[in-house]
């Protein structure tokens, strides 16, 4: 049995659909916050209980009889992120599993500024005392490419704080990656790394946006604090846009350069690019 949280969220419900290729659906089950919400994977045979970090009973009835259970991080800043994600290690260990996966992030060490980072570290801590067998995913960016490079398409301009190399990671890559760990005999101790092959800059991409569009897209370098007061003035929470801005911090410092191919091997092809992606994102 492996079971999967956040399985209506965009990485879990994605890994869930990739296991469903690979493993019967019996050996499948989900822990969901509201199960009406995962009924088309009950529909198809999948194990669906409700479960939440908030509430460690549901939890550990959520992952009985799991032989391995998969841990998408929380990502609610307002949250004791850490706390959580121990009752929720606690809870897989109680219930058994002999492997707990957990979605941690490129770039998870000490010193990071990117402040979720801090939670990821904790985390993996713990998964370090729980005497069972762990793995950290730490996955690339994989947010949408418009989420950090702004309204290039309307404006022609990558407006954004000084940065610095990302292998910025396909979603839909790092979940088929991640059903492939699971579902295979292979094991992964410890922290792994799934990124795109290929680091990249904003100037990077203004120059891909440029050939693909046929027309200039510029790179311009903003300052941090006027990108901070850019952002309340659209309506960002400055709260929100200062802690965006430590990602920005992160990359210029050099904590996401780091590529691998461990998930081109996984996927047995090469992991979609940042120019594909761009080429998807004007085609829509």
């Amino acid at each position: 049995m492996i079971v999967v949280t956040g399985a209506t969220g965009g990485l879990g419900g994605a890994t869930v659909e990739h296991l469903l290729r690979r493993v019967p659906a019996d050996r499948i089950g989900v822990s969901v916050r509201d199960p009406a919400k995962a009924r088309h994977f009950a529909d198809r045979g999948v194990r669906v209980r409700q479960g939440s970090y908030e509430d460690p009973a549901a939890l550990r009835d959520s992952f009985a009889g799991a032989e391995q259970v998969l841990l998408v991080s929380g990502n609610d800043p307002a949250a004791d992120m850490v706390g959580l994600h121990r009752r929720a290690v606690e809870a897989a260990v109680e219930a058994g599993a002999q492997r707990i996966l957990y979605t941690s992030q490129q770039g998870a060490v000490p010193g990071n500024p990117y402040r979720p980072t801090d939670f990821h570290v904790a985390t993996e801590a713990i998964l370090g005392d729980s005497g069972v067998a762990w793995t950290a995913l730490r996955n690339g960016a994989y947010g949408p490419l418009d989420q950090v490079l702004g309204p290039w398409q309307r404006t022609g301009v990558i407006a954004q704080p000084e940065d610095g190399p990302v292998p910025y990671t396909d979603r839909a890559d790092a979940a088929e990656a991640t059903a492939v760990i699971l579902a295979g005999d292979r094991p992964f101790d410890g922290p792994v790394n799934l990124t795109a092959p290929t680091a990249v800059t904003f100037d990077d991409l203004a120059g891909i946006a440029s050939d693909l569009t046929g027309r200039t897209v510029e790179r311009v370098v903003v300052d941090d604090d006027q990108w901070i007061a850019d952002q309340v003035a659209t309506g960002v929470p400055e709260q929100m846009a200062r802690l965006m801005l430590t990602y920005y911090q992160a990359a210029r410092a050099g904590y996401f350069a780091e590529t691998g191919p461990l998930l081109a091997d996984l996927l047995g092809r090469e992991p979609r690019t940042v120019a594909d992606r761009l080429a998807a994102d004007i085609a829509a």
